[in-house]
């Protein structure tokens, strides 16, 4: 299972940002953190409303919330109260009010030493209880949130929007229907209009539609008005001021055609009062569906949260308690019973049972676990009953590591959002400018009335025009193939391997405890004339004892089985892919390749045959010399995982190349390479030839992903394009990976693979669809089929266009959610 803790850095800041409603919106946000001093990068995510800020030195949270703001942008408080365990006198609240006021995104903290209470005020989105408990936890202090403490999750809020989103709808669809029905029913039905005529009267028919269309804008329709106003008088206007300058158009037009038709040319006293209320219905559909899917995007992260248990029952005094989950502590007896959840992470120390931990390494079958074996906060206990010692709790446990991991990867911006970055600098001025120019070509040039066709030429512009598809373009389409790769138990640490990995054309692979199971066995011992075998064995495995080698575990095992007295061993030294010395009761030991024993200068011909025959089985010859003299070969197996030739079937199924570089001698790593279906092997490397070896993989411009688990990987998974760890393995190789396999095999490899091209592909439908949507229909909204066709867009239809785009982009990316893990080829 995962075991690296890595919090965020100090210097790293989330931040939710509020009323973002377009790709420029998120442009001119990250200009505006950006000249924050101190902050030395900023990524801000139109699909999560998230904003990731990097800083050189202690955070300005207050600085960068105030230059939000000052762009027109939205960053709102919360308040915190939660208890305070251990504070008694004056010094103590001193102590804990500062220790809370250090955590970055904390405005105000106060402590009271009579009610045992603290009170935090801080940025929304970039505190949350964990950090504050820990920030007091190093001080000797005890936080405890209370129920009532919890301050509303991501999901109300979205909720609350999409329900707010929901009633504007209604009240504008309930308003807009009368309002459309007699205006554009009077045009396409005549008895229908005569009957309006005489009944109402086409004044008062008018007057109707004002009033219909005035409480659509200034009910439902103001949230455009609250945000595209503001935006406008600061000079940079978003996809809110295109919706307010079109509608407002219309209005003004029509209300001028309703009760001052005179100061209009003749013929030209039109009403668009149905264009002005149907715009902002359509829109408010178009952003409440696409606040609905976009919340279907972040449903992998919320499913993993949900996994936590609320509650614990810890073992004082030998009984157990139940109580609240933020007060185990490291150190606490848990006891689980059948079918609950394990509530933090920990090792067994009584009783067995099989866990479900497919939630967390996506592998169906429930694992064994009994004393010794570590459990995983989250996952789920099945049969029998246990107790197990708590060893990381809160932000520290893997769950908690897996969530920041893929919302930090759901945060990434892809090289490939660069293009979209550099329109969206100019996009909606540009539609100002289109839009101004289309209104001045047909006054100047159009069919009479041609302020009338003017007008609806210019609205149709700004209102078709949609930087909202170009902004949720990428972003969705990562947080939905993030997530799901989540699901499929791989982590995306870096979200910019979800690019990197679709183009690889190699895998390269470690073999011990990464195609194999990494717990090698002894499987034969052949002395050399004039050497005892058992002799030599508990000789090798008194020199091995202070060796941590999956080899040297192997060969002490084979002593231990045997019942062998091993002697202490003096003047150990290892030498690193070749072997290790030591002095045993006076004999000097040496163990290791035909490499180490030439070396010495001793010949190891005598065993060529046999070292030969049994390489050629998969297993790994190694010599023990003693007292200078060839004293005997031995030979290691380790097994294949069972899932090994399926994921290598697989990847070859996607058209991948497999390399294995492995320090084992070439003709066992070939006859492994032949059984597994390998296609290339590089034999005999020493771990510090593992750069090299990537590096020479990648001759042609190939991209190389290196897949490992050991701490001798760590530098070849940073040299390789992109770094694939094993899960089960060591935190260093883990640290340095840009992907994370939490099953332990080679599947997830393929799988990722996979799902990086469909993600990729997904983003670039995406941006084709945004991109072409807005040069096919624009030049259509600006009337380019009128000369030929006679057409002229309506902006009610421009409205549901331009609603419609949005909601495809997010819909497309929601197809992610079905993709499945890839099989070898049938054949």
């Amino acid at each position: 299972m995962l075991t690296v803790n890595e919090p965020l850095p100090s210097q790293t800041v989330k931040l939710n940002i509020e009323d973002m409603t377009c790709a420029s919106c998120v442009r001119r946000v990250e200009k505006a953190i950006a000249a924050v001093p101190g902050v030395t990068s900023a990524r801000v995510n139109l699909a999560t409303a998230r904003a990731d800020i990097a800083f050189d030195g202690k955070p300005d949270v207050t600085g960068v919330a105030q230059a939000v703001r000052a762009a027109g942008y939205g960053v709102d408080e919360e308040t915190l109260e939660f208890a305070v365990e251990g504070m008694t006198c004056a010094s103590c609240i001193a102590r804990v009010e500062k220790a809370l006021k250090a955590v970055p995104g904390v405005l105000d903290a106060t402590a009271n030493l009579a009610s045992e209470h603290a009170r935090v005020r801080f940025l929304r989105g970039t505190v949350d209880f964990d950090d504050l408990a820990a920030a007091i936890e190093k001080i000797g202090y005890h936080a405890l949130r209370e129920p009532s403490a919890a301050a509303p999750t991501d999901e109300d809020r979205r909720a609350a929007e999409v329900a707010g989103l929901r009633r504007s709808l209604i009240l504008a669809a309930l308003l807009t229907a009368p309002l459309f029905v007699m205006e554009m029913g009077s045009h396409a039905i005549p008895a229908f209009g005569h009957y309006i005529h005489e009944t109402i009267g086409i004044q008062a028919s008018r007057v109707i539609q004002f009033a219909l269309a005035t409480i659509v804008l200034a009910g439902p329709g103001a949230r455009f008005f609250r945000k595209g106003v503001p935006s406008l008088l600061r000079g940079a206007p978003d996809m809110n001021a295109l919706v307010v300058i079109g509608t407002t158009a219309a209005w003004v037009f029509s209300t001028v055609a309703t009760f001052a038709p005179e100061w209009l040319p003749g013929g030209a006293a039109d009403v668009y009062f149905e264009a002005a209320a149907v715009i902002v219905t359509l829109i408010l559909a178009g952003r409440f569906l696409e606040a609905r899917a976009k919340g279907r995007t972040g449903e992998a992260i919320r499913h993993l949260a949900g996994l936590r248990a609320t509650s614990a029952r810890i073992l004082k005094d030998g009984q157990p308690v139940d109580v609240a989950l933020e007060t185990v502590v490291p150190g606490d007896l848990v006891l689980v019973r059948p079918g609950e959840k394990i509530p933090v992470d920990g090792d067994v120390t009584e009783g067995r049972s099989f866990v479900d931990e497919s939630m967390i390494t996506g592998e169906p079958m429930p694992v064994e676990r009994q004393a010794g074996d570590g459990v995983t906060g989250g996952t789920l206990n099945t049969t029998g009953s246990f107790t197990f010692r708590a060893t990381r709790v809160g932000a520290d446990t893997v769950l908690s590591q897996i969530i920041r991991m893929v919302e930090d990867a759901q945060s990434a911006k892809l090289p490939i959002q660069a293009l979209v970055d550099r329109v969206t600098q100019w996009f909606v001025p540009a539609i100002i400018a289109v839009a101004l120019l289309t209104f001045g070509l047909w006054y100047a040039l159009g069919p009479d009335p041609a302020l009338a066709h003017a007008l609806v030429a210019a609205v149709a512009v700004l209102i078709i025009a949609c930087p909202c598809a170009m902004g949720l373009a990428t972003p969705t389409s990562i947080i939905t193939g993030t997530g799901r790769a989540a699901e499929l138990g791989v982590l995306f640490r870096q979200g910019t391997a979800l690019q990197t990995l679709e183009a690889t054309g190699v895998v390269a692979v470690d073999k011990t405890g990464t195609l194999t199971l990494g717990r090698p066995a002894l499987t034969e011992i052949i002395p050399a004339e004039g050497f005892d075998r058992r002799e030599v064995l508990a000789l090798a495995a008194a020199a091995e004892v202070r060796s941590e080698h999956p080899i040297a575990i192997a060969i002490h095992e084979a002593a231990k089985a045997e019942n062998l007295e091993l002697a202490a061993a003096e003047a150990f030294e290892a030498r690193s892919g070749l072997g290790i010395s030591a002095s045993v009761g006076g004999r000097s030991v040496e163990i290791g390749s035909i490499g180490h024993m030439t070396a010495l200068g001793l010949d190891a011909a005598p065993f060529a045959a046999d070292a030969e025959r049994l390489a050629g089985q998969g297993g790994s010859p190694l010599y023990a010399a003693v007292d200078g003299r060839l004293a005997a070969l031995l030979v290691v197996t380790d097994p294949v995982k069972p899932t090994t030739l399926e994921a290598i079937a697989a990847l070859k199924a996607l058209g991948v190349e497999v390399a294995m570089i492995t320090g084992d001698n070439r003709r066992t790593a070939e006859a492994v390479a032949a059984a597994l279906g390998v296609d290339r092997v590089m034999a005999e490397v020493l771990p510090d030839g593992k750069v090299a070896a990537v590096k020479a993989l990648s001759e042609g411009g190939r991209k190389v992903a290196f897949v490992g688990d050991g701490i001798n990987d760590a530098p070849a998974l940073a040299a390789a394009d992109t770094g694939i760890a094993i899960g089960t393995g060591t935190d260093v190789a883990i640290e340095s990976a840009d992907i994370v396999l939490m099953a332990g095999d080679m599947r997830g490899v393929a799988t990722a693979i996979a799902l990086s091209r469909a993600t990729m592909r997904n983003i670039r439908q995406n941006l084709f669809w945004a991109f072409g949507y807005n040069v096919a229909l624009i030049p259509v909204a600006a009337g380019a089929l009128y000369p030929a066709f006679d057409i002229l867009l309506s902006p009610a239809i421009a409205a549901g266009a331009m609603a419609l785009s949005s909601v495809f982009v997010v819909s497309n990316a929601l197809r992610l959610k079905r993709f499945r893990q890839p099989k070898e080829k049938q054949a």
